[in-house]
């Protein structure tokens, strides 16, 4: 155990004359993370993690949700912990399901979700022969973890469990993995252990650093505010009176991990996705404040443009990354340059008219924003057609929206899942690109069989069209026909209407506007997981 964990005291059962206060190491991890505040575990298990299994119906604070991919399990944490604020746990089976759910830890990595991985592996003593599923668990999870180990016996399991949940909510969140031999989990033992509350103060914000920023902003000259981290409604305000009061404009980065939106909050740009577009964003800026993120550079490198966006000459104030104190920040410099007492601008609540004609983004914009219940949690990885739905919700009701905040795709399905288990008395509204779903659609079959409260709407070009507006900006220019082909999802069309019908979801295709309306209304008026695929 390192020096700098914080447990309540081990208890050590072994003088009881209760046998029953022996546990096997995996009874006793159950009760560690359940005790610890973490009560939900997303699993897709195998032979090594039986005994785990058993485990939790020896503990019914435990709510198991079964995923059919490792992807999903891994984005459920991730869309979770985005929710709730706390980690859930995840069972993954060995070193190769470990991989099979890291694209979806990269995404939560990114975007500081805590996390607690129970990873299997084999017996202590049979890692010794190199079965056919053995591997360096301990390298394949380190790259996406923050925090890695391995028991060695059943009495380090149920201590190394609450580390790992202390690990896990260092701020503003990590990733735990703690590798669980199958003897380890089998084996019986007296020791217990409870995660205590370990200090997680983030560093507080350098005072010349405010000081200067505070300087510039009163100056008059052009200077932006560049937040990052979650876009809570507390930051996002505090940042608006400080607008309110000097005249500098707020950007959030592209993809926060949550941003509260709609009627009543508080209005922030994000930092657009092409770098022609950021980098106008931020012309003629000359004072670049940044706090809980670094200065912004665009998604890729492109041939002979520029991919840091700030722009020449200005002067940059780094008052804290993602790991430091935002909110004590943002008030420090709401209090330097006297924007207590202002008030930042308001989303009001404009429902549009519900659209009609072609089935467009803009269209599908309009009619869920038109439709949607107050405070919906919205899950975006919608592509190419996100910008064109996100212009037609404005004037939507005050909502949550969470985005691909690590860029790797296939995030949105599983993401709705985790959202709605966290969060079961509101309406998730998974927004998603077809080519994107195709990596995680047996998330669909986990919503159906627990009942999650989620619509699901597929944006049907069938291409990666992302792909297609890159090639040129990548300069390979005049793609064949077989470059083409890599980028088409034709030959044969996706059918998301029987994909989830297979899976036992509800689901129908609109190809305009007035059938997606129909489609809408119909899905939000009875509870439950549906799909609409909706042809653009």
């Amino acid at each position: 155990m390192s020096e700098d964990t914080h447990m309540s005291d081990d208890t050590d059962l072994s003088d009881s004359t209760d046998s029953a206060t022996f546990m096997t190491g995996a009874q006793a991890l159950v009760h560690s993370l359940v005790d610890s505040g973490v009560d939900v575990c997303f699993a897709n298990p195998g032979t090594s993690e039986m005994h785990f299994v058993a485990a939790l119906d020896t503990n019914p604070k435990m709510r198991c949700v079964l995923g059919l991919f490792e992807g999903v399990v891994t984005g459920a944490a991730d869309g979770y912990a985005r929710m709730r604020g706390v980690p859930a746990a995840t069972l993954l089976h060995l070193g190769p399901g470990l991989g099979n759910g890291l694209a979806n830890l990269h995404n939560a990595k990114k975007a500081g979700s805590p996390m607690v991985n129970i990873v299997g592996e084999h017996a202590t003593y049979h890692r010794q022969y190199d079965a056919p599923l053995s591997s360096d668990i301990v390298g394949v999870a380190t790259p996406m973890s923050h925090w890695v180990r391995m028991c060695d016996t059943a009495d380090d399991v149920a201590a190394m469990g609450a580390e790992a949940v202390e690990n896990s909510m260092v701020a503003p969140g990590q990733i735990s993995t703690l590798i669980l031999p199958a003897d380890t989990a089998w084996n019986t033992t007296p020791k217990m252990a409870v995660a205590g509350n370990r200090p997680t103060e983030p560093v507080v914000p350098d005072a010349d650093a405010i000081d200067g920023a505070a300087r510039a902003l009163a100056s008059g000259q052009p200077c932006t505010l560049y937040l990052g981290g979650r876009l809570s409604e507390s930051r996002v305000r505090t940042a608006g009176r400080i607008a309110a009061a000097t005249g500098a404009q707020i950007i959030g980065s592209t993809w926060a991990p949550i941003q509260e939106m709609g009627a009543g909050r508080t209005p922030i740009r994000r930092l657009a996705y092409f770098g022609e577009q950021a980098a106008e964003q931020l012309d003629g800026t000359e004072h670049m404040i940044v706090i809980g993120a670094t200065p912004p550079v665009t998604f890729f490198a492109y041939p002979d443009k520029p991919n840091w966006l700030t722009p020449d000459g200005a002067e940059i104030y780094e008052i804290c990354d993602k790991s430091g104190d935002i909110d004590g920040a943002l008030d420090a410099l709401c209090d330097a340059v006297g924007a207590s007492g202002h008030e930042p601008a308001q989303w009001e609540l404009a429902r549009p008219e519900l659209p009609s004609g072609d089935l467009t983004p803009l269209a599908i914009g309009q009619a869920v924003a038109h439709l949607m219940p107050d405070d919906s949690i919205v899950v975006n990885e919608s592509g190419t057609a996100g910008a064109g739905y996100q212009m037609g919700m404005r004037g939507a009701p005050a909502h949550s929206f969470l985005a691909l905040t690590g860029g790797s795709i296939g995030y949105g399905i599983p993401a709705s899942v985790g959202a709605a288990v966290a969060c079961p008395d509101r309406k998730v509204l998974s927004m998603q690109a077809d080519g994107a779903g195709m990596y995680t659609l047996q998330g669909l079959w986990t919503q159906v069989r627990e009942g999650l409260d989620i619509t699901t709407v597929i944006f049907a070009n069938r291409k990666y069209a992302i792909l297609q507006y890159e090639f040129d900006r990548v300069g390979a220019h005049n793609p064949g026909p077989k470059a083409m082909s890599m980028l088409d999802l034709g030959n044969p069309d996706l059918d998301w209407v029987l994909m989830a019908k297979g899976m036992g979801m509800p689901a129908i295709r609109a190809t305009t506007a007035d059938e997606f309306n129909v489609a809408m209304a119909a899905s939000l008026a009875e509870p439950g997981p549906s799909l609409i695929e909706a042809l653009i």
